[in-house]
């Protein structure tokens, strides 16, 4: 067992030996003349011998604090080099996250800034795709569904709110007042909806609908800025498009009348369940989430039409 100095009286004395002046260390260490005295009585008292010799001017050291500077400058000297470079090269701990483009450039990306302040030492790699999990290589991977899927754990961490969206201009001259009238217009539609447009018409009662024109892209992000330029409806999550709701860019031309929801999940292989970092991403999910869906909640009661 190490049989050490008390590091304050350390310190102290090895500032006042190295300038030879109180007055000089106390103001290295920023403390008064005084707390420099102290923590030098204070180690003397430890050792049981004196460091400085007294009374003499100028300061000097005695043979033990001769053997005692000998000894600590370096020593101190070594810890500061060691704590300088672990403060400039902090460990980096890697969290990868797959997750569908849409969300990822509509809703995570926008956030994570807010997780970067919260965990600096975390770096987070970012990778697309609306296929099977490889938990090989991510850590977590988010994905929405309208059922918890199994073979995982699987948070859900937000509810989404499915309804057709589409530029105002569309509204104008009223010829988008209901469902009906979407035989008008173009359909938007991409890979992997989570509402299909046939679901949905069948839910409005009109199944046997077919649209003017019917455009097809390969992600969801492209049909939503597609929808943004006015070139038809598309069926989307809210939570994707509620900021261009907000700003009047996008509109829901039928409320939320008939809207469909559905959830998203952070799905965790068992090997990454438990794990720090894991985890402190998984709770910042859910706090993002819970905002999100307050945020919803108050843009939903706008959008609803009176009985």
């Amino acid at each position: 067992m190490r049989k050490l100095p008390p590091l304050n009286a350390l310190r102290a004395f090895e500032a006042a030996a190295r300038h030879m002046s109180f007055s000089k260390a106390a103001r290295e260490l920023e403390v008064t003349h005084g707390a420099i005295s102290k923590q030098i009585a204070a180690l003397e008292e430890w050792l049981g011998t004196a460091v400085f010799a007294r009374p003499r001017a100028p300061l000097s050291l005695t043979g033990a604090g001769r053997t005692l500077l000998a000894a600590a400058t370096p020593a101190l000297d070594r810890i500061s080099v060691a704590a300088s470079y672990l403060q400039e090269h902090k460990e980096t701990r890697a969290l990868s996250v797959n997750a569908p483009a849409t969300i990822l450039i509509r809703w995570l990306i926008p956030r994570l800034s807010n997780f970067h302040r919260r965990e600096p030492g975390v770096e987070v790699k970012l990778t697309t795709s609306a296929g099977p999990p490889n938990f090989e290589t991510d850590h977590v991977v988010i994905r929405g569904g309208f059922r918890q899927p199994e073979a995982q754990v699987a948070v859900p961490f937000m509810t989404e709110t499915i309804v057709p969206v589409c530029h105002p201009d569309l509204l104008e001259g009223g010829h988008l007042q209901g469902p009906g009238d979407l035989r008008h217009q173009t359909f938007l539609s991409y890979r992997n909806e989570p509402l299909p447009w046939a679901e949905w018409l069948a839910l409005a009662q009109q199944p046997q609908l077919r649209p003017a024109q019917l455009l097809q892209f390969e992600q969801m992000y492209l049909a939503i800025q597609a929808a943004a330029e006015g070139l038809g409806v598309v069926l989307a999550p809210l939570s994707m498009v509620a900021d261009d709701v907000i700003t009047g860019k996008l509109c829901t031309p039928f409320g939320v009348e008939l809207a469909r929801k559905r959830q998203y999940f952070a799905l965790i292989a068992p090997q990454w369940h438990g794990d720090p970092v894991v985890e402190t991403f998984k709770q910042w999910l859910l706090k993002e989430g819970e905002d999100t869906e307050r945020s919803l909640a108050q843009l939903l009661q706008t959008l609803a039409r009176p009985a």
